[in-house]
């Protein structure tokens, strides 16, 4: 390592890199709530993708494999209910965390890692993503 002298201080030579946080799919047929989420997601540091309904969600699940998803239940076409049982029937994907995001109230029998009720604050947001992604953070390079 190379040491980097400033105000007569030496520090390791290296180079941080942002990494992304977590891998997040929102799923949600309301468009304003999808880019509120993701733009919200993507500031705190996640990669964040979009689909707005189960069928989409299948296939970027399949492509991306992201650490989380973030549900929607009431969709038109393949909803959240009928995304979490195909979901759950492909071993490729099942093994996702999916959290709920409904206005619905708590839903049994749907075998998700957690739920958060529409509406929700940023706090309770962040709360749960980083509870059920984990985080990566800052990851530093030594040269």
């Amino acid at each position: 390592m190379v040491p980097i002298s400033r105000r007569g201080v030496a520090f390791p030579a290296c180079i941080v890199y942002l990494c992304p946080v977590a891998r997040v799919l929102i799923v949600d047929d309301d468009l304003d709530i999808r880019d509120a989420v993701s733009e919200f997601l993507s500031f705190e540091g996640h990669e964040v993708f979009t689909a707005s309904d189960g069928e989409q969600a299948l296939v970027r699940c399949r492509q991306l494999r992201p650490d989380l998803v973030l549900l929607d239940l009431m969709m038109p076409g393949m909803n959240g209910w009928d995304f979490r049982r195909a979901q759950l029937r492909d071993p490729a994907i099942a093994a996702i965390p999916v959290l709920v995001v409904s206005a619905l109230g708590r839903v049994a029998d749907l075998a998700v890692a957690g739920f958060l009720p529409k509406p929700f604050s940023l706090d309770d947001l962040t709360s749960a993503v980083r509870r059920l992604a984990g985080s990566a953070g800052l990851a530093a390079v030594h040269l």
